[in-house]
């Protein structure tokens, strides 16, 4: 296959839907022969919020020491190779071919066929075997326990803030959740956390006791280093990552640090285009608040860099999120808000959107689609959030190429 149809054949995997379990990715990786050799180094990072910015430091710093790193994420915004990073460099579409082709190949007679995120692992870890990383980083797809990147054996655990997602697959309470997302723990092996709630702490504690595995909490954030990406909660982020990197057995320096900290970049993060820096009149910033508490700490963002001023808000959501709870933390920086629809299957509606604010809410408006929220002109800096997929429509938008979601 050629790089279109293994895409095409790829995203038809989507059918199967998401599959929670690790029958399917363990046998994907022993017959792929991707599991990872013995002198790779694994962290896999589970949580609610911050996974992706978390492991965008551990893999820019241990960059930054001359490691040779493999970055697997998810979901993509624009572009199916950003999933695939091996030292900063996307996989290529000639790579992804490839190893698409011999895929289809070797599951095609399979009685339980893999879903479109257990391939896009096997995919990574054949990848960065075949290219020699030494220390790969594996963000979970959704939960832990039953996520497909826990059927890869790690040597740190990471955990980052948990609160209420996905509660359709993880469970209606703190304490489930976390109980789901805690299960990457490995008997015997270091695990760190941020701070967490009261529920979700215990939870952690728990089950890092019952495997016998060294667990910290790390309640300090990081200051002293220049962040690449912007946020109080960032600081965090980066202590975390630091930890995890010097308990895999990264040397780590002064100067190694502040190059790899200050150089870390991870889109749709309080992502700020078109802007010059200071400039609080206008701009565009894209961030994927997709929770009620992504939202606070992105409101809570927006104040620090733009004081007082108000955005002008584009949103849009997919179905099982919570909404009305995302809008709450939001509309208080908002001076106008823009429902438009989201480029997937899950898409809520923009009018079904107007009926989830509150009372006394800014100025709304329905669009029936992106381009006619951005044709209204605005004297306000512009905020883009709500999703993931709508984050990834507005870069596909700006540089002018093709979007294609995925559900996983």
């Amino acid at each position: 296959m050629n790089y279109s149809e293994a895409l095409d054949w790829l995203y038809s995997t989507q059918l199967f839907g998401i599959k929670l379990g690790l029958e399917n990715p363990k046998r994907l990786l022993r017959e792929y022969l991707a599991y990872p050799p013995r002198r790779t180094r694994v962290i896999h990072v589970a949580g609610t919020n911050g996974k992706g910015s978390t492991c965008a430091f551990i893999e820019s710093v241990a960059r930054a020491t001359g490691t040779r790193t493999g970055l697997f994420t998810s979901p993509h915004l624009v572009r199916y190779s950003e999933r695939i990073r091996v030292s900063g460099a996307e996989i290529s579409e000639d790579e992804i071919a490839s190893h698409l082709t011999a895929l289809r190949e070797l599951v095609t007679e399979w009685e339980h066929h893999p879903t479109f995120f257990e391939l896009s692992l096997a995919l990574a870890m054949k990848y960065f075997s075949e290219r020699g990383c030494e220390l790969v980083i594996l963000e979970t797809g959704m939960g832990g326990r039953l996520d497909a990147t826990t059927a890869v054996p790690a040597d740190v655990a990471v955990l980052t803030p948990i609160a209420l997602d996905h509660q359709q697959w993880l469970g209606e309470t703190l304490g489930e959740i976390a109980a789901e997302k805690a299960s990457i723990i490995v008997p015997g092996k270091k695990a760190f956390s941020s701070p967490q709630p009261p529920e979700a702490r215990v939870i952690i504690e728990q089950v890092a006791n019952e495997r016998r595995a060294p667990l910290e909490f790390i309640e300090e954030p990081l200051y002293g280093y220049a962040l690449g990406l912007a946020g109080e909660h960032q600081h965090e982020n980066a202590a975390l990552a630091l930890e995890a990197l010097h308990a895999s057995g990264i040397t780590l320096g002064y100067e190694t640090v502040k190059a790899g900290l200050g150089s870390t970049s991870w889109p749709g993060r309080f992502e700020r285009l078109d802007s010059s820096p200071g400039d609080t009149s206008s701009g565009l910033v894209l961030d994927i608040a997709h929770n009620p508490a992504a939202a606070a700490a992105l409101a809570s963002n927006w104040v620090r860099e733009f004081g007082d001023r108000k955005a002008n808000l584009i949103f849009g959501a997919v179905e099982s999120k919570d909404v009305p709870g995302i809008l709450k933390a939001l509309l208080p920086i908002a001076a106008q808000v823009h429902f438009v629809p989201v480029n997937s299957p899950r898409a809520l509606p923009p009018a079904e959107l107007t009926t989830l604010l509150p009372a006394n809410s800014p100025p709304a408006k329905i669009h029936l689609n992106l381009q006619s929220a951005f044709d209204i002109p605005a004297d306000l800096p512009t905020l883009v959030t709500g999703s993931a997929f709508l984050v990834g429509e507005v870069k596909s938008l700006l540089d002018d190429s093709s979007h294609r979601s995925t559900t996983q």
